[in-house]
């Protein structure tokens, strides 16, 4: 035998005016005394208004104007009283979410933690001075109020949103298919060495994500063992899958790529990792081709005109009032260091744009210019700009998070 369905009841818009019922979160409520009738039965509601508001029907008739004016008016008290109760909640929720994307934008721009109460002094004068005379002004700058952003609160922020991101990584690696590595060295500003690794995930359908996993800190010597030992002492406590291991990525470094004690070496005699791919980075390679092109005969010379410009204070300021007087294209010389070697493609085209006016200034200090007449020379300080202005901006485009090569 068929199991008979249970028959459901709906509230009907009708019975607002007719008596004085609405509908709150699937329950008939009573607009006048707030009680609530088990079942949205028309007889049940019926039954409530005229045992207990009889006045009602007598005093505003049904189907007169009067009736339905009074049922608009009880219904917007009731909305008035629910928001009474939900409001503090929500504006609780919007405060506490503020905190959070206030902490992450201080996060981005790399601002201390005690940043944040001077951040909130600053937003409350200008709520206040903003909003002073606004109709609902007291409420908005009282909303921003509460807003918490002292440093203590940011420390819980900040630990909040780390391990959520620590879980979404998690996740991800349970998920994806197969992943690669990239390992880095590099040394802070506390003389510590610090191993980056960074990781990119293979999805279903070729989708790809890439995150920095994590950051370990070499205390000691930063040998090929001490770079595996780190590594493999991380894998084990966040139990990555090492299975969908493909590839690992790193620099040149005999830390790295030794073929005896090297980190690479290390791991493929590991029988707990998989038969991977090892691959010198791009970006380090790319490094390396742009700082063995010589032309000294070039460089040489750059370097010493930019500095007798700019090693004299009176000297500097003459030259760029010398500037601004022809309207350059650049307001002043670029300074190259070695080790920031991406910068010789930026002090090239300033001092190749400036080249006249260079030439002027050099001649009113009765100093030799017969090397910038060189028709030669300055071919190959044109050539040489263009190259470092190319690889230059190869890097800038290696350097961007999720890019795809492709031999």
């Amino acid at each position: 035998m068929a199991e008979k369905r249970k028959k459901t009841y709906n509230f009907h818009s009708e019975w607002e005016e007719e008596f004085f019922f609405t509908t709150v979160k699937n329950s008939c409520v009573c607009l006048i005394c707030g009680a609530t009738v088990a079942t949205a039965k028309r007889h049940n509601v019926e039954r409530h208004f005229r045992t207990c508001h009889t006045s009602y029907h007598a005093n505003y008739p049904k189907g007169s104007t009067l009736r339905a004016e009074k049922a608009r008016e009880l219904k917007a008290g009731l909305s008035k009283q629910q928001s009474f109760f939900t409001r503090p909640v929500k504006n609780s929720q919007k405060a506490t979410e503020a905190s959070f994307r206030a902490t992450h934008f201080m996060i981005m721009k790399k601002k201390a933690f005690l940043d944040g109460e001077v951040f909130k002094e600053a937003m409350m004068l200008i709520a206040k001075t903003v909003f002073k005379d606004e109709k609902y002004g007291n409420d908005v700058i009282s909303t921003l109020s509460d807003v918490q952003l002292g440093a203590t609160t940011i420390v819980r922020r900040v630990s909040a949103m780390s391990g959520n991101l620590a879980d979404q990584l998690d996740q991800d690696l349970a998920k994806c298919s197969w992943f690669s590595i990239q390992c880095d060295e590099s040394v802070d500003s506390s003389s510590t060495a610090q191993l980056m690794v960074f990781i990119r995930m293979v999805f279903d359908g070729f989708s790809t994500k890439e995150e920095l996993l994590t950051l370990l800190p070499l205390k000691t010597t930063m040998k090929g063992v001490d770079i595996y030992n780190a590594v493999k002492e991380f894998f084990a406590k966040k139990k990555v899958p090492l299975e969908k291991l493909v590839s690992v990525t790193t620099d040149g470094a005999p830390a790295m790529i030794g073929r005896h004690t090297g980190f690479i070496a290390h791991c493929k005699g590991d029988t707990e990792f998989p038969n991977f791919m090892h691959y010198h980075c791009i970006i380090h390679q790319q490094a390396l081709c742009a700082k063995v092109i010589g032309f000294e005969h070039v460089m040489t010379p750059v370097m010493k005109i930019i500095n007798s410009i700019r090693s004299r204070a009176k000297q500097h300021r003459t030259f760029n009032v010398l500037l601004e007087e022809l309207s350059a294209e650049y307001g002043d010389l670029l300074l190259h260091t070695e080790i920031r070697w991406l910068s010789r493609g930026r002090i090239l085209l300033c001092l190749l744009s400036l080249l006249g006016e260079i030439k002027e200034f050099m001649q009113s200090k009765g100093e030799d210019t017969s090397l910038l007449e060189d028709t030669e020379w300055t071919l190959d300080l044109a050539f040489l700009t263009d190259i470092t202005g190319k690889l230059n901006h190869l890097n800038c485009e290696l350097l961007a998070k999720v890019r795809l090569l492709l031999t």
